[in-house]
């Protein structure tokens, strides 16, 4: 990810790396937000100081492009249409409160406050976010939003704001009027709500998660234990998911989305560490096995050399031989929560 920074020339991070063309994309303003706390971590995990300095840059820039009204742009820095939306607000806010947290720069508490503020102001009475959907999305309408409601939670809870809690509650209380008694949820996907990604599976079941830990909400933590159950029983045996489910959780697709495996690995570390539930831990072990299995740490190409394909085989239905950087990003944390626990 540290290459993918510098590729950007801006401070953001590229948005992923395009093995056929073998060029970086535009940065991402989205992920760049996330990451931040992943480079955070990594300093404290790491002793070096190199990555702390990298997300305070990050977190300058994404001040530096917050838009007027304190939401954050859809899509890459390359994109001609420059509009607010609320999943990517969301995504950057986690990167404001860490870097406020580590830094105390009150700028950087100043954007959080804004894009909260922005945020809550956006929802609808009922909880859901109808306006401002990404225009590179297929559906407005999404309940893996329940991820934006994970960083407002958080929001909430580092700037001793309850609007921004409930908020957040309100966002999974409309959620899950969308789920089926088995645990699946509708309106869940990038593109095809009947075969979600896992990727997208996995922010909607990580924000009801952490929402519920937060707010104390039992019934939420349940539904997201439901939900990350019927996902590890879907699990291959060389560790890796399907890259869709279907709405009886049943394999949609024959490749992996390897973002969907690193990040289902992280909900079921969270689930052991939060419920003392040790057999959560197979399933994470087994799907970060799977996904250093196919890291390349020696490829001749450097936008390729220690990244994450977007879908295994490359040629896969997600990030089609491209290196995003979130599937990186997901994959560090994931890491970062093994070696912490063992």
């Amino acid at each position: 990810m540290a290459r993918a920074q510098d590729a950007s020339g801006c401070g953001g991070v590229s948005a992923a790396y395009d093995a056929t063309k073998r060029q970086w994309t535009g940065a991402y303003p989205e992920t760049t937000g996330y990451i931040i706390p992943t480079f955070f971590r990594y300093a404290d995990f790491s002793g070096d100081d190199e990555y702390r300095q990298r997300a305070i840059r990050m977190t300058a820039w994404e001040s530096d492009i917050q838009l007027a009204d304190g939401g954050v742009r859809a899509g890459t820095m390359d994109a001609t249409q420059v509009v607010p939306t609320i999943f990517n607000t969301g995504q950057v806010l986690f990167g404001w409160l860490a870097a406020w947290k580590q830094t105390g720069d009150i700028r950087f508490r100043d954007s959080a406050t804004r894009a909260a503020d922005w945020l809550v102001a956006a929802q609808d009475p009922d909880g859901a976010w109808r306006r401002f959907a990404s225009p590179f999305a297929s559906h407005a309408l999404n309940t893996y939003n329940t991820r934006v409601a994970f960083a407002l939670a958080k929001a909430g809870s580092d700037l001793h704001e309850p609007r921004y809690l409930e908020a957040a509650v309100r966002n999974v209380q409309w959620a899950l009027t969308q789920v089926h008694a088995n645990g699946w949820l509708e309106n869940n996907d990038l593109e095809d709500n009947k075969r979600p990604l896992t990727h997208t599976i996995a922010y909607a079941t990580r924000g009801i998660l952490e929402v519920g830990l937060i707010a104390n909400q039992s019934s939420f933590v349940e539904v997201a234990t439901r939900m990350a159950r019927a996902v590890a029983q879907s699990q291959r045996n060389d560790g890796a998911l399907p890259g869709r489910l279907d709405s009886d959780w049943r394999a949609a697709a024959r490749w992996t989305c390897v973002t969907g495996n690193a990040q289902m690995a992280i909900i079921w570390q969270r689930l052991a560490a939060e419920t003392g539930d040790t057999s959560w831990r197979p399933a994470a072990e087994n799907a970060i096995r799977f996904n250093l299995s196919i890291q390349d740490l020696s490829a001749a190409d450097a936008g390729a050399r220690g990244g994450m394909p977007g879908s295994y085989p490359h040629s896969g239905g997600y990030m089609k031989n491209r290196y995003p950087n979130w599937a990186a990003k997901f994959f560090m944390d994931a890491l970062m929560l093994q070696l912490e626990a063992s």
